[in-house]
């Protein structure tokens, strides 16, 4: 992940109240997401790094938002996954190295392209933070 902007600059959001699920196979950068995350006060859920494992966690603690990793596992496309937290109204941002089909993109509010930036990252999450805020 690349800092483009110091996350305790005064624009950084208040995440306080916000669940966030990350899920993300590469150890290090769900990590990182997540130290990001709960830095600026957000509950976070995972790293997971399997469509099943953050079906599951998603199930046990409905998040507001997710950051899904488009490639997961030995292989493993999140497709099904985005799909299935998009129809329980959760705000999904798909994180990718790769194309993503258009079949997919339609399921997410936004696609991020790696190597992530602090400010895309924390960007996507305005949507978010205004609804709690209401």
């Amino acid at each position: 992940m690349t800092s483009s902007d110091d996350s305790s600059t005064p624009e950084s959001p208040d995440l306080r109240g916000v669940r966030i699920l990350v899920v993300e196979d590469a150890w290090q950068l769900g990590m990182a997401v997540t130290d990001l995350l709960k830095d600026l006060g957000a509950e976070v859920i995972g790293p997971a790094a399997t469509a099943t494992d953050a079906q599951r966690l998603a199930s046990e603690q409905p998040p507001d938002a997710a950051f899904v990793d488009f490639n997961l596992r030995a292989g493993e496309l999140a497709d099904g996954l985005i799909r299935w937290l998009n129809e329980q109204g959760i705000h999904v941002v798909v994180t990718t190295g790769y194309a993503v089909p258009a079949a997919v993109s339609r399921h997410a509010v936004m696609v991020l392209q790696k190597p992530l930036s602090e400010a895309a990252l924390l960007g996507s999450l305005r949507p978010v933070v205004a609804r709690k805020a209401r």
